[in-house]
């Protein structure tokens, strides 16, 4: 029966500074040939993961958006779980009463087009994170935020407390309708928070990536490094942790590898376990 690999990639797959080694691609495009199901689970949108990752064979579906969205090699997307406009809606004036400011909004517009809407009034977190995004199509402004048709990712940034307090007021009205996925940056000296629809994350992409891929759970391995990791970790097969990963993270690993993102820990452990 088939394997499939599975592999965050900010500080998992990626080097720190967001490339990926000649090494890396070359192990990857190997395992592709090879007919090794080969994937990622990722924060990013297809549009980052394709820059990201030029140069590597994706042919298998990708895990996007905090598992929000499955979509195939080329971007098609296979299936989306998003937050209807009138949660988003009340989700963004509760965290304006409880917080005083607007979160970043990532979601599809009437045309199916991916959009990042920012509040015009941004705190500094958000400003530096817009700036990294110059003369990106996708991004737009608004005053009041208000939520779109399909809302994929409802993004706070700010301090660990203010952040704690949102989760709290927001788990408490809205339960078992929304996930919520709370860490620290691993760029910027912040802490998001992403309130995602209940099966938008990794642990339930998995599961549906499992019936599309043909695979047995007992089969799947994963590879991560942070806290939006540890559901991905509680679904699988084989939870295998990069050296730099969280303690909490390490805890619950089969492995913990003795390579870190920056020694390019997951093709190591690919050439050396998986590869013929």
């Amino acid at each position: 029966m088939r394997h499939l690999y599975l592999t965050d990639l900010d500080k998992t797959f990626l080097r720190s500074d967001l490339g990926v080694s000649d090494y890396s691609k070359k192990i990857w495009n190997r395992a592709v040939e090879e007919g090794i199901k080969v994937s990622i689970a990722t924060a990013r949108s297809y549009t980052g993961v394709r820059k990201l990752l030029e140069g590597l064979r994706l042919e298998e579906p990708l895990i996007l958006l905090d598992g929000v969205m499955i979509a195939s090699g080329d971007g098609e997307p296979l299936h989306i779980a998003s937050l209807p406009r009138d949660t988003a809606d009340a989700i963004i004036e509760l965290g304006r009463e409880e917080a005083g400011f607007e979160p970043l909004l990532v979601g599809l517009d009437e045309n199916g087009t991916e959009r990042f809407i920012y509040p015009k009034r941004r705190n500094r977190y958000q400003q530096e994170l817009l700036e990294t995004y110059h003369n990106d199509r996708r991004l737009l402004d608004a005053d009041p935020l208000r939520a779109m048709e399909r809302n994929l990712k409802i993004v706070y940034m700010e301090s660990e407390e203010v952040t704690a307090g949102l989760e709290t007021a927001f788990r408490e009205l809205f339960g078992g309708e929304i996930e919520i996925k709370r860490s620290k940056d691993p760029y910027m000296d912040c802490w998001f928070m992403t309130v995602l629809h209940a099966e938008g994350d990794k642990a339930h992409a998995l599961s549906r990536l499992e019936e599309l891929e043909g695979v047995d759970r007992a089969r799947t391995t994963v590879f991560g490094d942070s806290h939006n990791d540890l559901g991905l970790f509680g679904a699988a097969g084989c939870k295998i942790a990069v050296a730099n990963a969280i303690d909490e993270l390490k805890e619950m690993a089969d492995i913990v590898l003795p390579w870190s993102n920056d020694e390019d820990g997951v093709a190591r452990y690919l050439e050396k376990e998986v590869l013929r």
